[in-house]
């Protein structure tokens, strides 16, 4: 899939490339735990399984692979 777009207009799909590792890398961490001590350890399970697959498909569909511009 080609993007036709200038290199000035992909600022945000970049922005959006930094910051989904690092929206992973700290929202994992932070809600699984809180959501295993205050509702139960099954709530946090499903979260982790959830934002994990999320991260993981955000990742794929925003990855940079070289040869690609």
């Amino acid at each position: 899939m080609a993007n036709s777009a200038p290199a000035g207009d992909r600022t945000p799909q970049r922005a959006l490339v930094a910051l989904t590792p690092v929206a992973g890398s700290i929202l994992f961490p932070l809600l699984v735990p809180l959501l295993m001590v205050r509702v139960s350890i099954g709530a946090g399970m499903l979260a982790a399984v959830l934002i994990g697959t999320g991260w993981f498909v955000a990742m794929l569909r925003t990855a940079e692979m070289p040869g690609e511009h």
